[in-house]
């Protein structure tokens, strides 16, 4: 929890406290439904919220906003995010049903009244939205081919590896203009050594 607050030192008490209640609630969900490996949960505000709010150090979601976390699992990294911008309203989606339970079940319990859980696969959700963020899902082709259309600023893509090779890949099947992608290095934001070669990947509308 230290680590966040160094981070992020702005923090309402209100915002702190929902921080501080993530571990518990985790630890507890996680004994009855594994979505957090142990080893990471022994380091989970490093390895989960941290990484989940690199997002926040790039983009900063506006007031009135919406927001699709594809492939929450758990609840990552729509739920940290959803705590750091309260004005802004995230779907959290999962086609897993265990996964979207426990995510729905730490949003009651913080009462995060601008979050909504959805289990279904994202090609089945209506409407559209102003950002798409995505951890760890799947890559950069797939995850563009899934939500082409349905968001109008920025798709945003935490991930590690080979992202620049993901993109170019991306860039070909879809006939995209490469200036629509920006890479950020995480590393020029946190200094835990974790965070080398981990990147965050926007691709613009």
């Amino acid at each position: 929890m230290n680590t966040v607050e160094r981070y992020f030192p702005d923090l309402t008490p209100l915002q702190r406290e929902r921080f501080a209640a993530l571990a518990p609630l985790y630890r507890d969900w996680n004994a009855k439904i594994n979505v957090i490996s142990r080893k990471d949960m022994d380091s989970f505000y490093e390895h989960h919220v941290l990484h989940s709010l690199a997002v926040a150090k790039a983009v900063r979601f506006p007031e009135g906003a919406t927001v699709l976390d594809l492939g929450t699992g758990g609840g990552f990294p729509g739920i940290p995010l959803a705590i750091l911008f309260p004005e802004t309203h995230f779907t959290l989606c999962d086609s897993i049903g265990k996964k979207i339970r426990v995510a729905a079940a730490v949003v009651a319990s913080l009462g995060l009244e601008n979050v909504e859980t959805v289990n279904a696969r994202v090609e089945t959700l209506p409407g559209r939205y102003d950002y798409v963020v995505s951890r760890a899902v799947a890559p950069l082709t797939d995850l563009y081919g899934w939500v082409k259309g349905r968001f109008s600023r920025s798709l945003i893509c935490l991930k590690g590896g080979e992202v620049e090779a993901e993109a170019e890949a991306c860039i070909a099947r879809h006939r995209l203009s490469p200036e629509r992608f920006t890479f950020c290095e995480i590393a020029m934001w946190y200094q835990e050594p974790w965070f080398e070669g981990k990147k965050l990947v926007i691709l613009a509308q």
